[in-house]
């Protein structure tokens, strides 16, 4: 048996904490959808204080992670990472007021389309091409999301904005996907999550005080659900995903993320009352063999 080498080693050991890292950040920001329809706030309210009361917890974690002797302070306020909070507003300001505008499933779906936006973006602005087991990957991925939500995707004039913004927000989500990869190639993971996040309060508050006006929860439930979703979904969930951008190619990275669709049906079942069909089931099935296929081979 031939032995790995130390770079091998290292090459291994990185994939498998970036999937993990991918696959957790899917899964806390699964649930996101669900606690956004509960808040007792405005979609954009609740979108400004997901991220603004997060910030303690992504501070601490920066300061840790540069204290560390692997892991230095790294390029501060880069473009790449404003870059990343602006395309990162983008996304939470389309993909809350989608969430209010149809359902979580197809809401969900379109904004985990990224993997599409990253392939086209990709080649347009890096001239990056993508192997073929990944556009494989990708083909199945998207058929598999298809039928996720066949069923709720029927010509419905009451849900056409909402879609319509789901699709945005897969824009700017693949957008963001492309900026924090290229942001984590000149620092940590703590330090462009903690940066862009700042950069992302910014247009979120002023977005969320135009357009709603009042931004205070009025119940301490309200809190509690402005609470988790800036501990699981961003600190938790935005986290991972720098970690996980860091370590693995950024196509693949944003095909794991797909697994949020597969999950967030599921919560939007147990919470929501939206039941998961057997079409549901194998599409959930077709996205796991996308990602099987499309992972990274050497």
């Amino acid at each position: 048996m031939t032995p790995i080498s130390a770079d091998e080693s290292r090459r291994r050991a990185d994939f498998s904490i970036g999937l993990t890292a991918m696959i957790a950040a899917a899964l806390a920001m699964s649930i996101s959808p669900s606690l956004v329809r509960f808040a007792d706030v405005g979609p954009l309210a609740s979108a400004f204080w997901r991220v603004f009361l997060a910030l303690p917890v992504l501070y601490a974690w920066m300061k840790a992670e540069e204290r560390s002797a692997a892991q230095g302070k790294g390029k501060s306020w880069s473009l790449p990472i404003l870059l990343s909070g602006l395309a990162f507003a983008g996304d939470l300001l389309m993909w809350h007021l989608a969430i209010m505008k149809t359902t979580i499933a197809n809401a969900t779906f379109f904004a985990t389309m990224a993997p599409l936006w990253v392939v086209i973006f990709g080649w347009l602005l890096f001239r990056h091409k993508a192997e073929k087991t990944t556009l494989i990957g990708l083909a199945l991925c998207l058929f598999g999301g298809g039928a996720l939500v066949y069923q709720s995707l029927s010509i419905n004039p009451a849900h056409m904005l909402g879609d319509a913004l789901g699709i945005g927000t897969g824009v700017f989500f693949g957008l963001y996907f492309l900026a924090v990869g290229a942001a984590r190639k000149g620092s940590g993971a703590a330090r462009v999550t903690f940066e862009m996040s700042i950069v992302t309060i910014v247009v979120l508050l002023a977005a969320a005080l135009v357009i709603e006006g009042d931004i205070l929860p009025k119940t301490g439930f309200g809190w509690g659900v402005l609470f988790a979703l800036a501990f699981v979904s961003h600190a938790g969930g935005q986290g991972l995903l720098s970690v996980a951008l860091g370590r693995l190619p950024t196509v693949f990275s944003s095909l794991v993320i797909l697994l949020e669709a597969v999950v967030a049906a599921g919560f939007a079942w147990l919470l929501q009352g939206e039941p998961v069909s057997p079409l549901q089931a194998v599409g959930g099935a077709i996205i796991l063999a996308g990602i099987w296929v499309a992972r990274p081979r050497g």
